[in-house]
């Protein structure tokens, strides 16, 4: 760790928001400012630090999360930048994580966007603390009062903002710091502000501003409060230690403002960072549990001489150093031939090397300690989740929960040499990314790749090209639909085989029941021993899986039922556990068929931005998709549409909502939930399963 950084003075922050907020340019002005490098990149012309793939680059977008650390103030800032499109959710998810605090940028156009509410959502269940920075003020149809109003609405009414900007739009030059009464002016082309009075005609605005500002900070803290109330007013020290206070709490969520691009306003967010957010010693100790023992809680303290423990967040392979596992040291320290444990596997591993990362570039040292986000060479058993620690003082931290995934193409290899790089590309790949599930049928010699979307599906096809050297063929982006069941059914299973000397046989007695949308699949043992002997039950409960997973009726995976088994029948010399592997998987493939089976579909958040004159006939158009509208809000110039859609109508919406608005709208979907498929639909997607040869023998 650096001398200039003891724990309490590091930040390990993340900067989130939607797409088009601003946030890599951000990224890049807070780390010009902070000396780690000498000109800020531009998304513009692909010349930024942290979005250094090739696919983000030609986009303009962040793909996956980038960290690097800066030091501003005396302080280290580890900072993890991530995607703010919905179709790289994962990114998000491990990122929040493992972050102690969060700026959340908005653009002071577009203002609350459905990315920034999932975003804060998240951060929600994390009690992460956060400050807001209001971004590209300095662009036509920017608002930072109506943005504040929809922080207050849609976030949080903790929002206090300590600026005010100065002038509108184009004329946007500078912020009043509230707390500190003063203007700070950005002239043409100079990095520092002018340090000057409010200007004329503000004063009134100021004074109202920074009165709410003082009440609302006072009012987290008794003292204050009592001196409030006896008209002393505490100091400006005073009051940003109470704002510190608040903001780590959670009670109180600064919010700034500025414009990125032009670097105004980003020494006062990072002033913020350090000023606001916490420090890992200011949280509570890190709980986990002890690996096999549920119930029994341990907790590891931010400090370096506790047991070491780690989550790994995310793993990259890396052509120049092979298998990269990032992983944020929440206690304890390592040096390089330590070796760690990973309670998941089982597993001891000893660290080859360790890296701190700039983006895709590498810092290698000897050494981590608590509150360090690094990447380990040598830890190839891990995943995205998983804890590593002290072999001698296991801990298990909480596993991340990901999104399923809701849209899949097929991938087919040119040549049969071609077949095996691609299965392994395609296995790295998933490694990489928690959202991208895949099946490898062996009879057809198909891959089907699953993700978030297709902008998701389209950037993981082009790795294969630029990262693998592979141009497979692709099919069209198909709805990963599910399969389920409407009600309880009670069936049996039989496997019975004579052959000349030991015969096969099993029996067995399964219910079958739907659960709540996103349950997934349970099985349930209640078998009395005398008649199933627990040897029995695993391969039973293996085959129940398997005939799932394949699909019964569709060829897609069966969802959200709850299996029991019942009971049944062995024979002493005749019953082995394939029979009654075999036997499980019939007796659900008749369970399902028998209790009202239905196809389930995903269904879309769509966020819509329109102008006022084409709202009528782009509603029209979402009822035709079979889609319900949800509320309708003004923004700016434009109105802003929720529906919800399914997926199957809203591919080619891109296209068509060009030609519904002549160009100017656009939108975003966001996976919501499964919705049984009408009955007539659903018999269309079966006919033509069927004929594809998708669905399972019965």
């Amino acid at each position: 760790m650096k001398k200039e950084a003891p724990i309490e003075k590091v930040r390990i922050i993340g900067i989130f928001a939607h797409v088009d907020a601003g946030k890599t340019t951000t990224s890049e002005a807070v780390l010009y400012y902070t000396g780690r490098i000498h000109r800020a990149g531009s998304v513009d012309d692909g010349s930024t630090q942290l979005d250094w793939m090739e696919q983000e680059r030609e986009r303009g977008i962040t793909i996956t999360a980038a960290a690097t650390a800066c030091h501003w103030q005396g302080h280290r800032i580890n900072l993890i930048d991530t995607p703010g499109h919905v179709d790289f959710t994962a990114e998000v998810v491990r990122s929040i994580r493992v972050i102690d605090g969060a700026v959340i940028v908005l653009c002071g156009v577009g203002g609350v966007e459905p990315q920034t509410e999932a975003v804060w959502m998240h951060a929600n269940r994390e009690n992460l603390a956060r400050v807001i920075f209001i971004n590209k003020l300095d662009r036509l149809g920017s608002d930072f009062e109506r943005v504040l109003g929809e922080v207050h609405e849609h976030l949080t009414e903790n929002g206090v903002p300590l600026q005010l900007p100065i002038g509108r739009e184009g004329e946007f030059a500078g912020v009043v710091d509230l707390l500190a009464r003063q203007a700070l002016i950005w002239r043409d082309g100079v990095d520092d502000p002018a340090v000057e009075p409010i200007p004329a005609g503000m004063e009134e605005r100021v004074a109202a501003a920074r009165t709410s500002l003082v009440d609302r900070i006072c009012e987290t803290d008794d003292d204050l409060l009592n001196q409030r109330l006896e008209g002393q007013e505490p100091d400006v020290t005073t009051l940003q230690r109470a704002l510190r206070r608040a903001t780590i709490q959670g009670a109180l969520v600064p919010v700034l403002c500025g414009a990125s691009r032009i670097r105004v306003g980003v020494q006062l967010l990072l002033d913020a960072i350090v000023g606001y957010l916490p420090a890992p010693v200011d949280l509570p100790p890190t709980l986990g549990t002890v690996p096999g023992e549920e119930g029994e809680i341990i907790e590891r303290p931010d400090d370096p001489s506790a047991p070491f423990c780690a989550a790994a967040f995310k793993i990259v392979t890396d052509p120049h150093v092979g298998h990269l596992t990032w992983v944020r040291v929440f206690s304890g320290h390592l040096s390089v031939g330590d070796t760690v444990y990973n309670p998941r596997t089982a597993e001891k591993e000893r660290i080859g090397r360790i890296y701190r990362m700039h983006g895709n570039r590498r810092e290698q040292v000897e050494h981590m300690g608590a509150s360090d986000v690094v990447a380990l060479v040598g830890v190839k058993s891990a995943v995205t989740g998983d804890t590593l620690c002290d072999p001698n003082h296991p801990i298990e931290l909480e596993r991340f929960r990901f999104p399923d995934p809701v849209i899949a193409v097929a991938l087919r290899a040119n040549s049969s040499e071609e077949q095996e790089k691609l299965r392994q590309a395609v296995i790295r790949l998933c490694d990489e990314d928690p959202t991208l599930v895949s099946y490898y049928d062996p009879e057809t010699g198909e891959e089907t790749l699953s993700g978030m979307g297709e902008l998701h599906l389209e950037i993981t096809v082009d790795r294969l090209r630029t990262e693998f050297g592979l141009t497979p063929q692709v099919s069209q982006p198909q709805v990963a639909y599910r399969e389920t069941v409407r009600r309880t059914v009670e069936t049996t299973g039989v496997y019975r085989k004579q052959t000349g000397g030991h015969g096969h046989f099993a029996m067995v007695d399964v219910a079958i029941e739907p659960l709540e949308r996103g349950e997934g699949v349970e099985f349930v043992d209640q078998a009395p021993r005398s008649e199933f002997p627990a040897d029995f039950v695993r391969p039973t409960e293996l085959g129940v899986r398997q005939a799932l997973e394949k699909g019964i009726i569709a060829g897609y995976p069966v969802t959200d039922v709850r299996v029991t088994l019942l009971g049944g029948k062995f024979h002493e010399v005749d019953s082995a556990a394939m029979d009654f592997e075999i036997a499980g998987s019939m007796a659900v493939r008749q369970a399902v068929r028998q209790a009202s089976p239905a196809l389930l579909e995903p269904v879309m958040s769509a966020d819509i931005n329109v102008p006022e004159d084409h709202v009528r006939v782009v509603v029209g158009d979402i009822g035709r998709r079979r889609g319900s509208m949800g509320s309708m809000r003004v923004r700016g110039t434009m109105r802003n549409v929720d529906a919800q859609v399914p997926l199957a109508e809203a591919r080619g919406y891109a296209t068509d909502l060009r030609s519904l608005t002549q160009g100017r709208g656009t939108f975003t979907l966001e996976f919501d939930h499964y919705e049984i498929v009408p009955d007539g639909i659903a018999e269309e997607i079966i006919k033509q399963r069927r004929a594809e040869g998708k669905i399972p023998e019965r």
